[in-house]
């Protein structure tokens, strides 16, 4: 068996692992250190993929003073409870495992900062898996899915991106495929909306993590 692409770089939120409890319940506290009144967890997975600061924009109309104090107290409780609030899909770890020893290099790339991707893939062991992890600077400058995915492709040719594919659930992570000539391929068992998805042109939308293994191992 050989595998449909060479390349693979990976989502890590709604992709990877399923991060809903720990970054709902760090937003809702953000919220309240703002005075706002935030609705149930269930409404705050909007959150779940894009940079912190578009979505406290888009959502709640806050300033830059008011997003850079919303994401500090996000902060604060997400980096010391909200990390291990997650769980990996099961069926993860076992596709990374038959990928690997097909000879597929993998990266995550992800809109999280450094750090804190770097604490969640070692705790639930997924590290190792990965020659490397882009993802978000913490001093802002690069934050949107497009420029973290740039940094994996920087140098890479025609030819690598032609055998290379960008996986997550979000239409950001496709559009920042389309963008690089990378493959984009969707899943739709994270937190994006399915039809904001597929308007993003995907190559394929996986329901499962088994059909997508279905796809990537043909």
């Amino acid at each position: 068996m050989s595998a449909r692409y060479s390349l693979l770089f990976w989502d890590l939120d709604g992709t990877l692992t399923d991060p809903k409890e720990g970054i709902t319940k760090s937003i809702h506290y953000a919220l309240d250190r703002l005075g706002i009144a935030a609705p149930d967890l269930d409404a705050l997975t909007s959150f779940i993929g894009p940079p912190l600061a578009a979505s406290f924009q888009e959502f709640y109309g806050l300033d830059a003073g008011a997003t850079a104090h919303a994401i500090a107290s996000y902060r604060e409780r997400f980096e010391s409870q909200g990390l291990f609030e997650n769980k990996v899909y099961p069926e993860i770890p076992p596709l990374l495992e038959e990928l690997g020893r097909l000879g597929v290099r993998m990266a995550v790339a992800t809109s999280k900062p450094l750090p804190s991707a770097e604490r969640i893939l070692d705790h639930f062991d997924l590290r190792r898996h990965f020659y490397a992890v882009y993802a978000a600077d913490t001093q802002g400058r690069v934050s949107l899915k497009r420029d973290v995915l740039g940094l994996g492709v920087a140098g890479l040719s025609a030819g690598e991106r032609s055998h290379a594919a960008m996986i997550g659930d979000h239409p950001v992570d496709l559009e920042a495929a389309h963008h690089h000539g990378l493959a984009a391929v969707g899943v739709l068992y994270g937190y994006g909306d399915p039809g904001r998805l597929r308007r993003a042109s995907p190559r394929f939308l996986a329901q499962s993590v088994e059909e997508l293994r279905g796809h990537l191992l043909p």
